[in-house]
């Protein structure tokens, strides 16, 4: 694709959505939040993130509001398909310095991914960078809940088995489910509880707050994530001061979906 505010061409690796339903949780704890990290206005039809590199190998992330084109891309390459992800120049809502993510792919025949200059994309900002590994925060909080999202078979499993005694005597249960039981009587800010479809009718939270995280999925298990925990995945209770099935359904009531 050809990127004007960068001057030349950009060899597109991957996309990412970032609209109030799906965004990478790493951005924020919300759909607004997860724009002001990007300097975008929260414009509630959402856009894509284009990650590629120019013809000097350097690292960009293209923001376009084309959301329908982006989508197409990543279901066809999700299906195996190849798809030539070409947004129109007039799409282009600003062109970033760096990657969010790490990709463990580059394009071929230029030299190896690196960042540009800081300030080569006209902001002043540092480039973007993905977040640490080796730390634990609300980013990896979020990463987290989103891993057990993407895998919870697997997930359900394992804290089954080794993970969720300790949730129902832990401070922060309370205080999150709480705050959750909150978001049914006052929505919070778009994308602070998203709904996905699941299978057979059932669908998977994913719910965010100051100093936690939640997964689940309704008719079944949740599990809690907090800031104080470093890596613990808690098994969340399902009988309590909050009945956590009728939290999850009033929870799915007021989440943003998937178009």
């Amino acid at each position: 694709m050809s990127d004007d505010e960068g001057g030349g061409s950009l060899y597109v690796l991957t996309a990412v959505l970032l609209t109030p339903a799906q965004f990478p949780g790493f951005l924020g704890d919300d759909f607004p939040a997860a724009c002001a990290l990007l300097g975008v206005a929260p414009d509630r039809e959402g856009y894509g993130l284009v990650l590629g590199q120019d013809e000097d190998g350097a690292r960009w992330t293209v923001v376009v509001d084309d959301v329908s084109l982006v989508a197409a891309a990543i279901a066809s390459w999700d299906c195996g398909m190849e798809y030539d992800l070409s947004p129109d120049e007039r799409t282009i809502v600003v062109s970033l310095a760096g990657w969010p993510v790490e990709l463990s792919v580059a394009a071929p025949g230029i030299p190896a991914p690196h960042d540009p200059e800081q300030g080569a994309d006209g902001t002043g900002r540092v480039p973007l960078a993905p977040p640490s590994a080796e730390a634990w925060g609300p980013v990896q909080r979020r990463l987290g809940a989103d891993q057990i999202a993407r895998e919870w078979a697997d997930w359900r499993e394992r804290v089954a088995s080794d993970g969720g005694a300790a949730a129902a005597a832990h401070p922060g249960l309370a205080r999150a489910l709480e705050e959750a039981l909150e978001y049914t009587r006052m929505p919070p800010p778009p994308g602070r509880v998203r709904s996905s479809f699941a299978g057979e009718g059932a669908r998977t939270l994913r719910v965010d707050g100051p100093g936690w995280s939640l997964v689940a999925r309704t008719g079944e298990a949740a599990f809690l994530l907090l800031d104080e925990e470093p890596g613990e995945v808690l098994m969340v209770p399902r009988e309590g001061d909050i009945d956590v099935p009728d939290l999850l359904a009033a929870l799915d009531r007021v989440a943003v979906r998937p178009a």
